[in-house]
């Protein structure tokens, strides 16, 4: 009776533990976790294949659905815009590599909203055995236990991750907001005494939320870039 009872807790952690790192999800401010997996490029080693670029990982339920073909398609459209602001695309699915191939050659055939048809440069990675999943909290067990939810992953040049986004599984992300989130990240990223306010777009004003005395004593001078809409928003223009 002992015996079987020890078995019994003994199996319920172990499942407990898989149960855990199937939907633990790494924090902003964490350590992107690196692996080793192959895509439609090769293999791809993260993060060390991609240097000090910012990249951005999505992860798909599945290869040849609806919604994630429009997402990889305005993906593709917008590549080149991502690789100008210095970040890389990563796009990873459970489904096995053979058919991330002939997803790949599928879409590249589309002439998706009349435009003409694009080569996708960012790779596709496969994650059958589910180790990139679980890693990232990817897999949601009231969703599925062996199909990823849609993410979004931007992440640093010192392979911090910034931001995370989940989307339900019937609506489609928006490439354009997360290029907005990018931007908005490279910019505190460069100056971080600086924060941005809701709808902020590029070339927008930013917050200040701490000033030094010499800012404060500048607010409201001819020539400076300050200026306050009450006492707890002080707002800098755009250089």
């Amino acid at each position: 009776m002992r015996k079987y009872n020890l078995a019994f807790v003994l199996s319920v952690f172990v499942l407990g533990q898989l149960f855990a790192q199937a939907t633990e999800i790494p924090q902003i401010g964490s350590e992107a976790p690196s692996f080793t997996a192959m895509s439609t490029n090769g293999e791809v080693n993260f993060p060390s294949d991609y240097g000090k670029s910012w990249k951005i990982l999505f992860s798909h339920p599945k290869d040849f659905t609806p919604v994630c073909s429009s997402e990889i398609l305005e993906l593709a459209y917008a590549q080149e815009s991502f690789e100008e602001l210095g970040a890389q695309l990563l796009v990873l699915s459970t489904d096995i590599l053979e058919q991330h191939n002939s997803w790949k050659a599928s879409l590249e055939q589309l002439h998706y909203k009349g435009r003409e048809p694009v080569k996708i440069e960012f790779p596709l990675i496969s994650d059958n055995d589910l180790v990139v999943s679980k890693k990232y909290g990817m897999i949601h067990n009231s969703e599925s236990t062996k199909k990823n939810i849609r993410g979004v992953y931007i992440i640093d040049p010192h392979n911090e991750i910034r931001a995370i986004y989940f989307y339900p599984n019937e609506v489609g992300r928006n490439v354009d907001e997360v290029k907005r989130t990018l931007l908005a990240l490279q910019t505190t990223y460069a100056n971080n005494s600086v924060v941005t306010p809701a709808n902020w777009q590029q070339g927008d004003d930013v917050i200040v939320p701490v000033l030094s005395q010499s800012e404060k004593n500048s607010i409201g001078l001819p020539d400076s870039d300050l200026y306050k809409l009450t006492w707890y928003m002080v707002f800098k223009k755009d250089d």
